[in-house]
């Protein structure tokens, strides 16, 4: 009976301790992506921005991540997946720190271009790495664990920028989260326990096949919807509560934090809800309520807005477990990384660019609020998509 015991923490071990530790370096990646929304009512009083010029760092932003992307597989085909975690991580530090000695909106524009391309290296091999060292019956609940990396950051930003903001500024914040994740990055390459393999470097060959999948363009889509109720949303909703509806900065952000506290569970019941009822259900429902949530956000009155910020992450985050798991069956394992490494950034650059940067202009014109409603419409729009465009769970075949 101790032998078995044993053997199965042993067991367990193998499998959780890769995710917990490549989850730490994703949330170093992600915070790195995300901190300045609720830096930016600081941000655009110093540097004297409009809300569309913000929109737009997001935007330089998600063309470096899909660059970066896009030529993940080049680079984890001649380093091996270990090195490039490893690289990623001290770059996106490095651009942090970087980003923390800026004075000017075009020197911000320049570093946030190399922050998206710093941090596109990470996902395709890290997805790769979890989903060969891990069974597949475990895969949506190891993903589901890395994903709880982003909701973690998402809660983290707003607190540490009402922590740090008042007593270093915010380039003293920017300085520190470098740092850290140079350290983890370097740490990553000396003690984790991964092997090296090396992804598959993207070909005319192996590319190909996947361009004229129909069912990848509706992938990328559904991600788009998914990226804009989470990361979308969220890059403006601290300029949306401030300007639109007159929160104090510090409020804004305690609000948005607390509001991240239950996506926490919602991440882990994501992964279990795909194994159990499958993906495609799942994004269907996750697509729908997230959506209908959005809308109302864009119109409520004031007294309601912390509500909707409370309501509208919930089951958004539960999106991408289901969205990684079928991601992971468009190819074998040696290609994987190339399906997410052309997915995500498409996405990305719609759902965690061209959207904020909408409602930013938007913004502009006084009108935030149904730049939101809009961005809500879209999300809901999803879940038809889903179910139209994806086959039932259960066949030989999940597209």
């Amino acid at each position: 009976m101790k032998r078995k015991s044993h053997a199965a923490i042993r067991q367990n071990m193998s499998i959780w301790y890769p995710a917990i530790f490549l989850s730490t370096i994703f949330f170093l990646n992600f915070l790195g992506r995300i901190i300045l929304s609720p830096l930016m009512p600081w941000i655009e009083r110093d540097l004297a921005i409009s809300h569309a010029q913000a929109g737009s760092l997001f935007f330089l932003l998600s063309c470096g991540y899909f660059i970066s992307m896009i030529a993940s597989g080049h680079v984890s085909s001649r380093l091996g997946h270990k090195r490039t975690i490893s690289i990623s991580s001290v770059l996106c530090g490095a651009t942090l720190v970087l980003l923390s000695q800026v004075d000017s909106l075009w020197q911000m524009r320049a570093v946030m271009g190399l922050a998206g391309l710093a941090a596109g290296i990470y996902l395709p091999s890290a997805i790769a790495t979890l989903t060969k060292i891990v069974s597949k019956e475990h895969w949506g609940k190891v993903i589901a664990i890395h994903e709880l990396a982003p909701n973690l950051a998402f809660l983290a930003a707003p607190l540490l920028a009402d922590l740090f903001v008042p007593n270093f500024g915010w380039k003293g914040l920017l300085k520190g989260l470098g740092s850290s994740s140079i350290a983890l990055g370097t740490g990553y390459y000396f003690f984790s326990v991964a092997d090296d393999s090396r992804g598959q470097a993207p070909n005319l060959s192996s590319i190909a096949p996947l361009l004229r999948r129909f069912v990848f363009w509706i992938m990328v889509l559904l991600f788009s919807m998914g990226i804009t109720g989470t990361l979308g949303i969220y890059n403006m909703l601290p300029l949306y509560m401030v300007s639109e509806h007159g929160f104090a900065p510090e409020r804004a952000n305690s609000i948005l934090a607390m509001s991240r506290v239950a996506t926490l569970i919602f991440a882990l019941l994501g992964g279990a809800a795909a194994d159990r009822f499958g993906p495609r259900k799942t994004m269907a429902v996750v697509l729908l309520v997230t959506g209908l949530i959005t809308i109302l956000l864009g119109v409520v009155p004031g007294s309601l807005i912390p509500l909707m910020v409370f309501l509208q992450p919930v089951l958004a985050v539960g999106f991408f477990p289901a969205g990684f798991t079928l991601l992971s069956r468009l190819m074998p394992q040696g290609s994987r990384n190339i399906v997410v490494s052309f997915t995500v950034p498409l996405a990305f650059v719609v759902g965690g660019g061209i959207i904020p940067t909408i409602i930013g202009i938007m913004g502009d014109h006084g009108h935030l609020g149904l730049g939101m409603s809009l961005a809500g419409l879209f999300i809901m729009s999803g879940s038809l998509i889903s179910f139209l465009f994806l086959k039932k769970e259960g066949e030989n075949e999940i597209y």
